[in-house]
């Protein structure tokens, strides 16, 4: 996992030619491999779909006895904390702090969505009517 990794929220809506590679990250996320933000961009913009790119940024810590641990616990807080109108994220950056029995992992996310229309309230409203009132 890279800076400009993209997470997509699993069932996220794409351009139907598409077949991405992707592997199970976290929860309702998954890690797409082996294209980074800036590609996807393009190639999103290509099929005539929008790559949104969100303010507000997500960052969230993690611990562990390992790196990876850290890493990865602090990567699940994060996308855990974005909106769940958002169905994409890129990562921002990883830094992790390491002492002598423990790991501190800080994962930056940004808020990305993915979708057809022009306007995120459009899609914003599309996905309020999709979800059945509990």
């Amino acid at each position: 996992m890279k800076r400009h990794s993209v997470f997509l929220r699993k069932g996220c809506d794409m351009p139907a030619h598409f077949d991405l590679a992707q592997q199970p990250c976290v929860d309702n996320w998954m890690l797409l491999e082996e294209i980074e933000a800036p590609v996807l961009d393009t190639m999103i913009r290509h099929a005539g779909w929008h790559f949104m790119y969100l303010q507000g940024d997500c960052s969230r810590s993690g611990v562990g006895l390992s790196r990876d641990v850290a890493i990865h616990q602090a990567l699940g807080r994060a996308l855990k904390g974005l909106k769940m109108c958002f169905n994409a994220a890129e990562l921002e950056s990883v830094q992790v702090s390491s002492y002598p029995v423990f790991h501190i992992a800080k994962v930056t996310l940004q808020p990305r969505h993915i979708q057809q229309h022009t306007s995120l309230e459009m899609a914003v409203e599309d996905d309020a009517q999709a979800v059945p009132a509990r």
